[in-house]
């Protein structure tokens, strides 16, 4: 049991820790270009979020194009929306065979470290999560979600190679986010909801399981994001060994924790847009209380967003969510309702 189990299992408290940076990136006046290019701005954007919600611990941008551009993709880079990759950078066996794996200088690679190191040096309170993409989605995003979803039947050898290279770079890139300080790292995986279970333990787990054995231990906490997830793929989201789980709002909390062991961390999952971004103050408090009350008397869950919170998040939602969760424990101090 690491550090970050026995924090959560053993506090006396409810504990929360929704996914977000850019209510900070706006909070400080900057633009999602400026935070996703710039380390220090990205840091600072941390920094507002640790050092203005109450929450578990907080994470570097989820940003799922930097291991694509570090391998030479395109992508396009708004002011204010989130980066996306343009077109596929591989598209058969040859190229895949031809693909490098990057250094750690390659594109946006050396700002993000920079943040979060800045963020492990300078945030004490409480612990920092890095972020990367998952060996699955990255190869997805190479290769292209569509046709890689045919691939892996018509050209497995193909795919499993792509993976494996991508899987290769993502262990540098974890160890690396490693040494900055942080105390973990959020690997989203999303793409990989597409999966059957069978497929999700073949083309992701078995290759999430090579990061979380290089860089996992007492101090670093492994946190595995799918909010694809619809409930095909928990078997084989626990079988990576990552200490921590975090699911997407398409699924059910309920089930999802009596399916996953009880020393093992379960996050989610609330609706980032219909709930955070689009919902009322009162909507929020209402879906965080029903949430609560599904899942009270589970020590190792801890409520979440179901996937990053988007740009333009109203802070007085993402209040009102925390004061739920303070109330709600403090007439629940047993955690048992």
């Amino acid at each position: 049991m690491n550090k970050f189990t026995q924090q959560v299992l053993q506090s006396p408290k409810l504990q929360a820790l929704p996914i977000m940076t850019h209510p900070g990136i706006e909070a400080i006046g900057s633009t999602v270009y400026e935070a996703v290019t710039n380390g220090h701005i990205h840091y600072q954007a941390i920094r507002y979020i640790a050092d203005n919600f109450d929450t578990l611990a907080c994470t570097s941008i989820m940003d799922l194009t930097v291991e694509a551009e570090a391998f030479g993709a395109k992508i396009n880079l708004p002011e204010n929306e989130v980066p996306s990759v343009s077109g596929r950078l591989v598209s058969d066996a040859e190229s895949v065979a031809a693909l490098e794996i990057p250094t750690l200088a390659k594109g946006r690679i050396p700002q993000y470290l920079l943040a979060n190191r800045l963020a492990a040096e300078n945030i004490k309170d409480k612990p920092v999560f890095s972020g990367c993409i998952g060996p699955f989605s990255l190869s997805g995003r190479l290769y292209d979600m569509s046709e890689i979803m045919a691939a892996i039947y018509i050209y497995p050898e193909t795919i499993l190679q792509l993976l494996s290279k991508c899987t290769g770079f993502l262990v540098s890139y974890c160890k690396a986010l490693k040494a900055t300080g942080t105390q973990g790292v959020v690997i989203a995986e999303p793409a990989a909801g597409l999966l059957s279970g069978d497929d999700c333990m073949m083309f992701s787990t078995n290759f999430v399981k090579q990061i979380v054995d290089a860089v996992q231990d007492d101090s670093f906490t492994v946190i595995l994001h799918n909010c694809g997830n619809t409930g095909y793929c928990t078997e084989a989201m626990v079988a990576s060994g990552a200490r921590a789980l975090h699911f997407g709002n398409a699924i059910d909390m309920e089930k999802v924790i009596e399916q996953c062991p009880g020393d093992v961390i379960i996050m989610g999952n609330l609706n980032p847009v219909a709930i955070f971004q689009q919902g009322t103050e009162e909507a929020v408090r209402k879906a965080t209380r029903k949430l609560l009350e599904k899942t009270a008397g589970h020590k190792n869950f801890v409520i979440s967003s179901g996937c990053d919170l988007p740009p333009h998040v109203p802070e007085a939602n993402i209040r009102a969510f925390l004061e739920t969760v303070e109330h709600y424990d403090f007439l629940c101090v047993s955690r048992v309702c």
